[in-house]
């Protein structure tokens, strides 16, 4: 069971803790537990709860009217308002639920629902980026129950493998080529495999070396197919002095390639950027970037 602190309830609802407390205490929609030392805590339960209700009430139902519902009843409006409104937020909400509830059942018809809908660059950009970022904080914390985050992320990287198993691969001379990795200690690979997807659609000979690739590896890859572009992620915290020596050490590994890299670190550090160095914000400014690099 998943063991949830009020500020992360907050941070995954969208309701601020001030109004989760106030909840509580008019209408007894949710109860903690307590820790021996009397801290609060939440369920999964719980969690499950307040997304239900933070769905609801952002679309205009009010609390007191919610508070009396039952749980069945409160999952049967969640699910009439889908219907009617299928809005990425509730989208959003929906994957947490699926996720709490490591119901696949329901995770795999919501994403193919919403893959018929937008299509899938728009289902990962529009609704899978904004989902993991909802529940990154707590992976990062290690607040998630691990099965959790492993179910949730499995399913998704299947998603995505399957997507990108399904691009023909280009064997034109011409085409520039691309490896994408992530360095030693990088795990969480699941936007590298949705860069390799923007890539690799635009028929771009992409070579995909995946998580915790060693110095040495990349090195003998990019000797033997010399790619044009290198291109990798940077999730796990760090201190200024190694982001810029990760940064130094690749641009001058690799003088002859350029490199794209995603970095959130980058945003609250005054590192400057090598030559061969650009970063990126996401997946739709990296799109942009290769499209545009095709002409070069």
């Amino acid at each position: 069971m998943g063991k949830y602190s009020i500020k992360e309830l907050e941070q995954l609802s969208g309701i601020k803790a001030h109004t989760i407390r106030i909840w509580e205490k008019r209408h007894q929609i949710i109860e903690p537990s307590r820790t021996d030392t009397n801290i609060r805590y939440y369920s999964d339960d719980d969690l499950k709860k307040i997304l239900n209700i933070s769905i609801l009430n952002n679309n205009g139902l009010k609390i007191s009217k919610i508070a009396d519902l039952s749980s069945e009843e409160l999952s049967l409006k969640v699910e009439e308002l889908s219907n009617q409104r299928p809005e990425m937020e509730m989208h959003i909400d929906r994957m947490v639920i699926a996720m709490v509830e490591l119901n696949e059942i329901k995770f795999e018809k919501l994403i193919s629902d919403l893959t018929l809908k937008y299509g899938f660059v728009n289902t990962i950009k529009n609704i899978i980026y904004p989902f993991l970022e909802k529940i990154g904080v707590l992976w990062l914390t290690g607040n998630i129950n691990p099965a959790q985050e492993h179910f949730i992320a499995n399913l998704i990287r299947q998603k995505l493998i399957v997507a990108i198993d399904g691009l023909p691969v280009s064997n034109k001379p011409e085409a520039k080529r691309v490896v994408l990795f992530l360095p030693e200690n990088e795990l969480h690979e699941l936007g590298l495999l949705f860069y390799h997807y923007l890539i690799k659609r635009l028929s771009y000979k992409t070579y995909y070396l995946g998580q915790c690739v060693p110095p040495d590896d990349l090195d003998s890859v990019v000797r033997i197919h010399k790619p044009h572009y290198l291109v990798t992620s940077l999730s796990t915290t760090s201190t200024e002095k190694r982001l810029r020596d990760t940064l130094l050490n690749l641009s001058t590994a690799f003088p002859d390639c350029h490199l794209y890299i995603s970095a959130k670190q980058l945003n609250h550090f005054n590192v400057t950027l090598p030559g061969n160095v650009t970063k990126f914000l996401g997946p739709q400014e990296l799109s942009m970037i290769f499209t545009e690099n095709l002409n070069k």
